[in-house]
């Protein structure tokens, strides 16, 4: 157990791990909340609406990747981390207060969307690579784990939290009460021991900085790989918000408490996989081609499945499967990246995952309305397998050229 949580040994390393984990728990609130508003209440179960959503969340980390990576290893991380936090609270302010007001609308719910995308375009590069100013190189693995770990238990609490608290409070108090959480990580970054930071040196500034950044990847046929898994999971198989909560209103006509629990079971499977990859010194090649066919196989089964308990099991192998390969190829990209490379490959790392959901998203999404939650994961099964695919055939590849 020790060797699982080593990293938190570490002050500042605990310090930030507290905040977040508080933090999270409120930003997965009002995802829940958010994801059942425009559902339940701003339109009859449309799903394309909720890709909508999502495509806006997660459309700007591609859109401002010029700046993103750039200001993760130009800027102090801890000081741009602090005004991204106050970036979302304002955000969940706004949307908040119209809820609750009886004022809000689906275009609102749009626009607030778009807002908290364009803070977390900012906001991910700087919260993945500040791991490496915490913890020394020895460490940096496990820390990566235990930072899904705090991201992926705050999913397994939130969600849950947030069922309970709708039908009690209303979407509208979600909102606000998630305002005040991210006072905590506001604090935690405020506390921090800069003296004890192990911060890299900075890259010179000078033009093409991010073209740099990617013909760093283009000369890695390791991280190209990668990085095109990532584009087929994030695009077409991490839309769980469309999966989960389509499959629960139409397959399983659930109510609010039942969809915040398999969004659970979701992350308790993930926060498993987060500490079974804490355990682990360094992960294994191999590992990312079996954490893909896992994740693969068991979408086509929960596709097919007719029974809400055994859609909430393979919920749960689902969540173990995604979480060892995202937390695994995350650890392999930054422990195989130069430090002065880190913020920008990580931009890119993130645009490539996140941005393809402004793609995928509303396809899943329109899949889901007209031929039904079952096909659209289906879809999700498709880019899990092909994800595998890709992998075997990077790794024959690398066996055919070392033999040369």
């Amino acid at each position: 157990m020790a060797r699982t949580f080593r990293s938190l040994a570490v002050y500042n390393f605990r310090i930030w791990s507290l905040g977040g984990i508080v933090s999270n728990i409120g930003t997965w609130m009002q995802r829940t909340a958010q994801d059942w508003l425009v559902l339940t209440q701003l339109t009859e179960q449309n799903a394309t609406a909720l890709g909508i959503v999502m495509a806006l969340q997660f459309g700007p980390m591609l859109l401002l990747l010029p700046v993103s990576g750039f200001a993760a290893d130009q800027f102090d991380r801890r000081k741009l981390l602090i005004a991204t936090q106050l970036g979302f609270a304002c955000s969940a302010l706004g949307l908040g207060l119209l809820t609750v007001t009886g004022h809000v609308a689906l275009w609102h719910v749009y626009l607030f969307a778009l807002i908290s995308g364009c803070v977390a375009a900012i906001d991910a590069p700087a919260r993945q690579t500040i791991v490496s100013d915490l913890v020394d190189e020895s460490y940096l693995s496990n820390a990566v784990a235990l930072n899904s770990l705090s991201f992926n238990a705050a999913r397994m609490i939130g969600p849950a939290v947030s069922g309970l608290l709708i039908p009690l409070v209303g979407n509208g108090w979600v909102f606000l009460l998630n305002v005040l959480t991210f006072a905590a990580m506001i604090a935690s970054l405020c506390r921090l021991r800069t003296a004890q930071m192990h911060v890299h040196q900075r890259p010179p500034r000078a033009r093409g900085q991010l073209v740099e950044g990617f013909r760093y990847v283009w000369a890695r046929p390791d991280l190209k790989a990668i990085l095109l898994m990532l584009f087929l999971m994030g695009t077409f198989a991490l839309n769980f918000p469309i999966f989960i909560s389509t499959m629960a209103v139409r397959v399983f006509n659930a109510d609010s408490t039942h969809y915040g629990l398999l969004t659970s079971l979701m992350a308790v499977g993930s926060v498993t996989g987060a500490l079974l990859s804490a355990r682990r010194a360094r992960p294994t090649p191999m590992l990312l081609f079996w954490a893909c066919a896992v994740f693969g196989t068991c979408f086509l089964l929960a596709a097919m499945v007719s029974s809400f308990w055994l859609f909430g099991l393979l919920l749960f192998v689902l969540g173990i499967s995604a979480q060892t390969f995202t937390t695994s190829a995350n650890s392999m990209v930054q422990l195989s990246t130069e430090p002065m490379m880190r913020g920008r490959v990580m931009a890119i790392l993130l645009a490539t995952t996140l941005g393809g959901t402004p793609v995928g998203a509303p396809i899943v999404g329109w899949v889901a309305d007209l031929f039904g939650p079952r096909w659209a994961m289906g879809i999700g099964a498709a880019s899990g397998l092909g994800a595998a695919l890709v992998w075997f055939a990077y790794q024959r590849g690398a066996r055919v050229r070392a033999a040369a």
